[in-house]
């Protein structure tokens, strides 16, 4: 396959793959985020942000340590299960309720997104 059409085809995939993962995201949150963060709700950015950038980091190492097409959207998608299971798990022990993001607790959504990001870069690592 020429460079071009290579390239063409991880960047999209990997564009779905973070456009997939926001949606799945923002659907198994009890709380609407888009909705929050139009109204200014910082808790639901830095909680989504971190999100986003924690899975885009491991999407983007999956494309930098993996030889092939295949390879690399099987890493993706195990990357998507890990942030999403990591998501479960961290709500549930640290009672993170509706209530607090939606009432706009920074400290909540700071550490939320904290979470999201640092498992983000150690599951990265792991596919290097």
């Amino acid at each position: 396959m020429p460079a071009i059409l290579a390239y063409l085809l991880h960047l999209a995939t990997a564009v779905a793959m973070v456009m997939a993962f926001f949606v799945l995201y923002t659907r198994i949150t009890p709380w609407d985020e888009v909705a929050l963060i139009r109204q200014g709700n910082r808790a639901a950015a830095l909680s989504l942000g971190g999100t986003l950038i924690g899975f885009s980091v491991t999407i983007a190492s999956a494309l930098t340590h993996t030889d092939d097409y295949y390879e690399f959207a099987g890493w993706s998608a195990l990357a998507m299960l890990v942030q999403v299971l990591v998501y479960v798990v961290a709500t549930r022990m640290l009672r993170v309720s509706k209530d607090q993001i939606e009432a706009d607790n920074t400290g909540f959504g700071g550490l939320l997104g904290a979470i999201s990001l640092s498992i983000g870069l150690v599951n990265a690592g792991s596919i290097s």
